[in-house]
């Protein structure tokens, strides 16, 4: 039992290395195919929106709860790494590589949340402590593309592609291998075409779903333009070579210690109110950005952007932890991929907005519409928890820990 933690946690960071690897290799792919400048928001988008497809799919036909969950996972991790490895086709057009993004996201939608779904087949207690580490592998795994790029950087583009899809099937063979169906697996016989009403007529899943919507509206687009905020930076100043690529990886992975840690603080103050102030902090970021963004210096800049990248993802695995908690057994998987799909749709339309944005305002204030998703998530959570806290004063009900 010991060995299932971290088996799953290093699975799912193998596998995800797939999920920003196009957006690593951004630039040279985009003088390949001769794009234009809004190639990094579809190419951002596109695998989004094949992740969301994947989720939309895998949630209808109950994948993850009619079929080993194990099974569905090493089939992903095989059929993701196969068409991450397309865009290093010679000659592929764009419209080509956006399809093999597109399919990438597809079947990410069978690691991603099914690793979650194996996770909470073995930990009942302490699942935001568990989802903590497994969300860390996937922040870490999402930045891991910039830093191979940058240890890499004498050899062509394409090893980044090669690289990351055999790590992919590599992490899909360890759970093939190590993992089998966890002892709180419950087996889902049927299609269930109401189970998307079902979940969400549950008061505290739908107050941990809406907190994850808004905290996702946030996320992949602050990841996103994390190259471009360092690039513009290292046009400001030209006198520090700013390595963009080992920069990223730094913001972008930090997240993963924050998870790790905030999932081990859930265990003593409840999941609901360490998601609350991390959502607080990174909403405080998203406002003060202009301040911190254009301050004349090279150092805040990346002491913010640090900061920011800690908390940004800090609540992800507290608001996946509420989630399973909250759902059916029977459909524990299907749920997650539920709030996963609507929470990835999100993150397409936030994208698409900031990118629109970058042409219509000045890019000192674009970032502060990205607090728009916090401010909602805080909203729908304090108003949750001041409603349990009632309940609490009644004796029907205690804290929320997970």
């Amino acid at each position: 039992m010991k060995r299932i933690l971290p088996v799953i946690v290093i699975s799912q960071f193998l596998c995800t290395t797939l999920w920003f690897a196009g957006n690593a290799i951004i630039n040279e792919i985009g003088t390949a195919v001769h794009s234009g400048a809004d190639f990094l928001a579809q190419l951002t988008s596109i695998i989004q929106f094949g992740f969301i497809t994947g989720t939309l799919v895998f949630a209808v036909l109950s994948i993850s709860d009619r079929f080993s969950p194990s099974v569905v996972f090493f089939t992903c991790s095989i059929l993701a790494g196969i068409f991450n490895l397309g865009i290093a086709i010679p000659d592929s057009q764009s419209s080509a590589i956006l399809l093999f993004r597109f399919l990438t996201g597809f079947f990410l939608a069978g690691i991603y949340p099914v690793g979650m779904k194996i996770a909470s087949d073995y930990y009942r207690e302490g699942l935001g402590k568990s989802l903590g580490f497994l969300v860390g592998a996937l922040v870490i795994g999402t930045a891991f593309p910039h830093l191979l790029k940058n240890l890499i950087s004498g050899l062509p583009w394409k090893y980044v592609l090669f690289v990351t899809s055999g790590l992919s099937v590599t992490g899909g063979l360890c759970i093939l291998l190590f993992i089998p169906d966890g002892p709180y697996r419950k087996l889902s016989q049927k299609f269930s075409f109401t189970v998307f009403m079902k979940v969400f007529k549950n008061p505290d899943f739908r107050a941990a779903s809406f907190g994850y919507f808004g905290h996702m509206w946030e996320l992949y687009t602050f990841w996103a333009f994390v190259p471009v905020m360092l690039s513009a930076a290292k046009l400001e100043f030209p006198a520090i070579n700013i390595n963009v690529s080992l920069w990223s990886f730094v913001i972008i992975g930090s997240g993963g210690l924050a998870c790790v840690f905030s999932g081990l603080l859930s265990q003593y103050f409840g999941a609901k109110r360490i998601a609350a102030y991390a959502l607080f902090l990174s909403c405080l970021c998203c406002l003060t950005s202009p301040i911190f963004l254009f301050s004349g210096s090279v150092y805040i800049l990346i002491g913010f952007l640090i900061f920011w990248g800690l908390t940004v993802v800090a609540d992800s695995p507290l608001f996946s932890a509420l989630v399973a908690k909250s759902a059916p057994a029977e459909y524990r998987g299907t749920s997650l991929t539920i709030v996963n799909c609507i929470g990835f749709s999100i993150t397409i339309l936030s994208i698409q907005f900031v990118n629109a944005l970058s042409g219509e305002l000045n890019s000192q204030f674009m970032y502060m519409t990205l607090a728009i998703g916090p401010v909602l998530g805080l909203i729908f959570l304090l108003k949750k928890r001041h409603s349990s806290q009632r309940i609490d004063a009644a004796g029907l009900a205690g804290n929320v820990h997970s």
